[in-house]
């Protein structure tokens, strides 16, 4: 009896860190922590840290409870095989940007070809934007509604159809239809960060959302480098339907994408949600915990009155404005690049668009081979941003993330009013770039974690539809006024992300640390502090 007493007092007190709610008293729910504790033990002995990423152990999962929720599974479970494999697939559905950045490419070859004039192949790039900006918040109700999944994979099927069938558009009009449903489609995309999100333990989120985000750099980069091969030789049709390939990989392999436990305990599947925790702990090697699997209460999900509630409201209108400014921006540089490299320099576009409309007012010029190579240049800066997002993210917090990355934008917006040479412009633009990139990025990560299970997808969504209003604008500044005054051009972009910056600072929840919210009717936070909140 005596050995046996010793070796009980040899074990271990284990802590855990609760991250959802269950079925505890309110005095454990306050404090959160919970030990494993015999009589007689000695309670001075430290408490076992796990690092960063790993799974519980076996012996240790969830040791303490009879029931727990979706978040503390996925936080047992850690990140392994499964989420690697769903970084591929969920990336191959985000390199879309190769619809995106084609625009850019597009709009002075049909200038020249069809002899459009300039508010024509405005009108082109603003219709993709209109379509994406119609069905943003629809996407999003139809995640809500009927799965993560469901709406992921009909949206990016419908992008697939029409993006291969404006390759074949005989004429202006049919074209401007066609890419007007391509932006239809391109605005369910978003959602698979959705997806993406509620599969991610809590210390690995931020990472792993931001580097997916390389997929969209990885596709703005190959379609640069496709026009480089494509146009001289098959032409702007051959180039829309090639676009259309990482698409074509995710309708191959979407058929093993799981739809998201959270949304189906959420719904009342509960049973399914349960398969799907099994089968991401069989793949990773980790121990499920034990107990029963807790569902939540049951909500009206996809509710637009959910994002205004007074915990939301707030923040739900500043969010919208980043979100606009980011896309505004954003676009409105890669529509300017192409536009600047063709003027030389800053300066002289003015005075060159003068002499254009002396000659002809159809008078056009081809991207050159030195345009496609600066052209490359600064669509590679997209990788850079992401580093150094993913370096500070983790470090000063998601808001001053995007703060930072407006003012870099908006200070190198006010550094071209400098009369720089090509390779200063190349340079500027690439820093620019880079950092509005970043700040894109950023906002991908705070929006899904800002907001509860049950409006997560529609909160994505309509900030995505804020985005493509902003979008939508841009052509006619970086296009249209820029005819009239560059200067005005750069100080409109450089004001509205000086404006953004404030708005950043102004967000009433930080969420960096915390845990996806699964209720709707909680404090936000109460409940959500995660295990890695407190490592060493």
């Amino acid at each position: 009896m005596e050995e046996d007493l010793f070796q009980l007092k040899q074990l271990p007190v284990v802590k855990f860190r609760r991250t959802g709610e269950s079925s505890r008293s309110e005095e454990d729910g306050i404090s959160g922590e919970h030990e494993v504790q015999i009589e007689g033990v000695r309670p001075e002995l430290e408490p076992v840290e796990l690092e960063d990423g790993a799974a519980v152990p076996k012996e240790f999962a969830n040791p303490t409870d009879d029931t727990f929720m979706v978040e503390d599974a996925v936080e047992a479970i850690g990140f392994g095989k499964f989420q690697w494999k769903l970084s591929v697939i969920t990336g191959l559905a985000w390199a879309n940007a190769m619809e995106m950045m084609i625009l850019s490419i597009l709009a002075p070859q049909l200038h020249c070809e069809w002899r459009l004039p300039s508010w024509q192949v405005a009108l082109l790039t603003s219709v993709v934007f209109v379509g994406m900006m119609s069905s943003s918040t629809l996407w999003g109700n139809i995640s809500d509604q009927y799965g993560r999944k469901t709406g992921l994979k009909i949206s990016v099927l419908w992008t697939l159809y029409y993006g291969i069938l404006s390759g074949f558009a005989p004429i202006y009009s049919w074209i401007l239809v066609l890419r007007g449903l391509v932006g239809f489609g391109i605005g369910g995309v978003p959602q698979s960060v959705t997806l993406y999100a509620e599969f991610l333990p809590m210390k690995a989120r931020a990472k792993c959302i931001l580097l997916i985000e390389v997929f969209w750099a990885l596709g703005t980069v190959f379609e640069v480098l496709l026009a480089v091969v494509v146009m001289p030789t098959l032409g702007w049709r051959w180039l829309l339907i090639l676009s259309a390939l990482p698409l074509l990989l995710f309708a191959g392999l979407c058929f093993w994408l799981p739809e998201s436990a959270r949304y189906d305990v959420l719904s009342g599947n509960q049973e399914k949600a349960l398969a799907t925790l099994k089968r991401i702990a069989t793949e990773n090697g980790a121990a499920m915990p034990l107990g029963k699997l807790v569902v939540s209460r049951q909500e009206d999900r996809g509710k637009m009155r959910d994002l205004f509630t007074p915990h939301f409201r707030w923040t739900t209108l500043l969010l919208w404005f980043i979100w606009f400014s980011n896309a505004f921006s954003y676009y409105g540089l890669v529509l300017l690049t192409t536009e600047l490299f063709q003027a030389g320099d800053v300066c002289s576009i003015s005075s060159r668009r003068q002499e254009v409309k002396a000659k002809c007012s159809l008078t056009c010029e081809y991207l050159t081979e030195e345009d496609y190579t600066d052209l490359l240049w600064t669509t590679l800066s997209e990788f850079p941003g992401v580093l150094v997002t993913l370096w500070i993210i983790d470090r000063i917090g998601r808001k001053k993330t995007m703060a930072l990355s407006f003012l870099v934008f908006s200070f190198c917006s006010l550094l071209l009013f400098l009369c720089v040479g090509r390779n200063v412009l190349t340079v500027l633009l690439f820093i620019a770039r880079a950092f509005i990139s970043g700040g894109f990025q950023a906002a991908y990560v705070y929006t899904p974690e800002v907001y509860p299970t049950a409006t997560r997808a529609l909160g994505l969504g309509t900030c995505s539809g804020m985005a493509r209003v902003g979008a939508l604008i841009t052509p006619f500044i970086a296009q249209v006024m820029l005819e009239s005054s560059v200067y005005l051009t750069l100080l409109v972009y450089s004001g509205c992300c000086l404006l953004a910056a404030l708005a950043s600072c102004f967000l009433p929840i930080e969420t960096k640390g915390r845990g996806l919210q699964e209720s709707s009717h909680k404090e936000w936070g109460q409940e959500m502090v995660g295990r890695g909140s407190h490592s060493p």
